[in-house]
């Protein structure tokens, strides 16, 4: 089990490398997939899309996209932070905060917006504030 850990962490990093030595229209973007394992803090300049596990903290200067196959427990924050996985922790939207009909949110949120979608759940404190650059 260890060795697939191991294996899948190397994997996260290695697509994280790619995917930010790629430029999508100018902006970085970093993606980890369903079978990936993030431990720890991750910051970047781009987007971030998460479709695997992440324990720890996330920060992106563009969008972070949560797909419906990712288990997060970690701080989130992004300018437009969309979620239809499973998150625990802290999120904030410098724009706005998307929580899709199968996202399930555990944890306070700092937001400029806030949509949320039939189905959804969303526990936690909300704190809503004027749109930052």
């Amino acid at each position: 089990m260890e060795n697939a850990v191991e294996d899948s962490m190397a994997q996260a990093e290695k697509t994280a490398v790619q995917a930010s030595s790629t430029a999508n229209g100018g902006n970085n973007v970093v993606s980890l997939g369903p079978r990936d394992i993030l431990q720890g803090r991750l910051e970047i300049q781009g987007d971030l899309k998460i479709a695997g596990n992440v324990e720890g903290d996330l920060k992106a200067s563009g969008d972070v996209t949560v797909d419906s196959t990712a288990s997060i427990q970690a701080a989130i924050e992004g300018s437009n932070v969309n979620v239809r996985g499973q998150v625990t922790g802290n999120v904030t939207a410098k724009k706005r905060l998307t929580l899709g009909g199968s996202g399930r949110l555990n944890g306070d949120v700092r937001v400029s917006r806030l949509t949320v979608e039939d189905g959804a759940t969303l526990n936690g404190n909300v704190t809503m504030s004027s749109e930052k650059a």
